[in-house]
């Protein structure tokens, strides 16, 4: 059976510890087009915090998954898909890369694992949250980028890559190449999206664009744009 993300074009990524534009809900975001909505956020997770984007957007007809940053902040709930859990390829502090999983599986003996898929991020942005938090090496030149693309298939059977730039938008010839050297697994984009033009781009070359910050600073009618973008260049891609 096919993975549901092989069929996406596009997910916003939901922070839980940040505001949406005044006057929209979360269901205005759920209703832009997307294929899904991924919970979760880097700094400022809270099972509580989780738990009320998660009741909100488990109203509307869009799959919705939570992406944990630790597993303290992991919920249980029926109302997810499932879970997407990063695993940084990159990372300079090896808790990032197996550690903080370990955890989760010693504190939740008894977790449902085939709700469960790990997403193999190669983080790039020094600048950025995640990149600090992990302790990346993200001055890595084209031939290491792939050589991680390549790992994480042949080596631990990654089912999604995630090329990684939060807070910036990158190099569209890495992540051409990172296309290039992924065989079968699903490449997922996140960083810089903020318009069609910059969905439609990233598209040409990553199965999947990820939304963030969008959502957040300019809403629902934004997001849509990237939506369409990322139709138009998924369209475009040989």
């Amino acid at each position: 059976m096919a993975a549901p993300w092989e069929d996406w074009d596009h997910i916003v990524k939901i922070d839980p510890d940040k505001s949406l534009v005044e006057g929209e809900t979360f269901g205005d975001i759920c209703q832009t087009g997307t294929d899904a909505i991924a919970v979760g956020g880097t700094t400022g997770m809270t099972q509580e915090k989780m738990k009320r984007v998660i009741s909100a957007c488990s109203e509307h007809d869009v799959p919705l998954y939570l992406e944990p940053s630790t597993p303290e902040v992991v919920v249980d709930s029926s109302d997810l898909d499932g879970y997407l859990v990063p695993t940084v390829l990159n990372a300079g502090d090896q808790f990032w890369v197996t550690g903080a999983h370990k955890e989760w599986a010693r504190l939740n003996p008894d977790f449902d694992w085939d709700r469960m898929t790990t997403e193999a991020y190669i983080v790039l942005n020094p600048d950025s949250a995640v990149a600090e938090y992990t302790q990346a090496d993200c001055g890595i030149g084209v031939d290491h980028v792939v050589g991680y693309v390549t790992i994480a298939e042949e080596f631990f059977n990654q089912e999604i890559v995630y090329i990684e730039y939060s807070g910036m938008l990158g190099d569209p010839e890495i992540v051409e190449a990172a296309a290039e050297a992924s065989d079968s697994a699903t490449l997922f984009y996140g960083g810089g999206i903020c318009d069609y033009e910059t969905a439609e781009q990233m598209s040409q070359y990553a199965d999947v664009v990820i939304v963030g910050d969008l959502a957040h600073e300019k809403g629902a009618d934004a997001v849509a744009e990237t939506v369409r973008g990322s139709k138009a260049g998924k369209q475009q891609q040989h």
